[in-house]
């Protein structure tokens, strides 16, 4: 069962999270937006992933992961935390920007005072 030990973390991340989209934070309602936020940084962090799988900085013990890679030795789990971890700061972010109170710049507190 450790073989399962990466992706169920990842799907932990989505389960706590997904209340917060269900409470009206929209993130998955749009989906292009979402895209253009998270599959720019997931790139150059694969990119950097397989250039280390490559020159033997680091790699991903067996034991822990499903053993399904990608081209290029990117092993599945990998690949989605590029993808899952984002979305769930995106998730995160947009529900505490639409939950907590609107705060006003301190130069615009001094002008108002006057």
């Amino acid at each position: 069962m450790d073989h399962l030990q990466y992706l169920a973390l990842l799907a932990g991340c989505v389960a706590v999270t997904l209340p917060l989209e269900l409470s009206g934070s929209r993130v998955y309602r749009r989906p292009r937006r979402l895209a253009r936020a998270v599959l720019p940084v997931a790139a150059v962090f694969v990119v950097w992933d397989v250039v280390a799988i490559a020159a033997g900085v680091w790699w991903y013990n067996p034991r822990y992961v499903t053993g399904i890679t990608l081209p290029l030795s990117l092993p599945l789990e990998e690949a989605l935390f590029f993808l899952v971890i984002p979305v769930c700061g995106v998730l995160t972010l947009e529900t505490v920007r639409r939950l907590a109170p609107r705060r006003r710049a301190p130069a615009q507190e001094k002008e108002d005072a006057r």
